[in-house]
């Protein structure tokens, strides 16, 4: 971690610390698509010049890779996946290997990892008996959910005050309020929030998008704080285009924000170099683990944007990526599971792990 991430106060949590200073945002380049697709020609880009034109086709391009047609070959395709990403419940004990002397640390995305993939994005619940499975996992492991969700959003549907709290694709970090304390040395509160000074624009983004496509049936704009989130996923195919333009047409005023895509889910979010995989360093340096090998983190999640932190974690040559998917996509991810009943499987042999050696070393004494 840099000298630019300290920490800073939520005026209302009562925890006193300092201020945190970025060097100014940088506008990032859009995803670059997987394939080109042509735009229908039906539809023209009006009132646009060729450089959006073309950008708003790598948008939609990116758009309907996100959302690929099933094709007969996928069961053999993820055969040969998996071979490279093996089953994180067949690989446990290879796991558990690597963890010893060593503390594990856990980190959860929510949708499509704790919860399903749902239209609605308000009603992404998770189960009862998921919600114990995590809750078990943090009296062993310190635990923490990254989220693109907003703190606040991603905290009601989890409702455990034991765990780590990353909101906005880790851009408003916060520790438990209750529970085990595993951190070394400062134990306040931490709340990390690196883009506070968009706020403003954020607020005023979400506006502009609200209004320019609530002509659009389906398309659900989501304010989380500190980016905002443009869902797609009930929108018919045939209104992408105009989605995509309207988008464009309030984000091209924006040079200080960026626009990123997850699955049925265009992002807008501040151009600083902060994502999934910073806000796990700064988890694992505010848990007293920074440049520590006596710590193995599992990051556990679905969409594109953890891709970061599974990323960290190879660059580190430390800790485990597990992509939730049921489809081979290239991933940065060592393992795989196919769906949220599987990571509830995952979490709850962890824990039954932790107990047993815990048994065993107390029946030694």
């Amino acid at each position: 971690m840099t000298n630019q991430n300290v920490i800073i106060s939520d005026p209302r949590s009562g925890f006193d610390s300092s201020l945190l200073s970025f060097s100014p945002a940088v506008p990032g380049p859009l995803p670059q698509p997987g394939r080109f697709i042509a735009v229908p020609a039906k539809r023209s880009f009006k009132n646009i010049d060729s450089t959006d034109a073309a950008r708003i086709t790598a948008l939609l391009d990116s758009m309907r890779a996100s959302s690929p047609t099933r094709r007969s070959s996928e069961t053999e395709n993820l055969n040969s996946w998996i071979v490279h990403h093996p089953s994180a419940l067949n690989m446990f004990d290879e796991i558990i290997n690597s963890s010893k002397g060593k503390q594990i640390v856990v980190f959860l995305d929510y949708d499509g990892t704790l919860s399903p993939i749902v239209d609605d994005p308000d009603k992404a619940f998770m189960t009862s008996e998921m919600r114990e499975a995590v809750r078990n996992t943090s009296k062993y492991f310190p635990t923490a959910i990254v989220s693109g969700r907003c703190r606040a959003k991603v905290f009601n549907f989890v409702k455990l005050s034991e765990l780590y709290y990353a909101g906005s694709h880790g851009m408003d970090i916060k520790a438990p309020v209750k529970g085990r304390n595993y951190r070394k040395g400062n134990n306040q509160t931490v709340l990390c929030q690196p883009a506070r000074e968009f706020l403003p624009m954020i607020s005023e983004v979400y506006k502009s998008l609200v209004e320019k496509t609530k002509s659009i049936p389906g398309a659900k704009v989501e304010n989380n704080k500190f980016c905002l989130s443009v869902h797609f996923r009930r929108v018919e195919e045939k209104r992408w285009t105009e989605l995509a333009e309207q988008v464009k047409s309030v984000t091209k005023e924006y040079p200080t924000l960026r626009l990123t895509q997850g699955r049925k889910v265009l992002e807008i979010r501040p151009s600083i170099k902060w994502d999934k995989g910073n806000a796990l360093e700064f988890l694992l340096e505010s848990l007293g683990y920074a440049n520590s090998n006596d710590v193995l983190p599992i990051y556990i999640g679905d969409d594109r944007t953890d891709e970061d932190a599974f990323k960290v974690l190879r660059d580190r040559g430390q800790g485990f990526g597990i992509l939730v998917s049921k489809s081979p996509k290239e991933t940065n991810a060592n393992y795989s599971l196919q769906e949220p009943l599987e990571v509830m499987y995952f979490l709850n042999r962890l824990v039954e792990w932790k107990q047993s050696s815990l048994q065993q070393k107390y029946q030694k004494k």
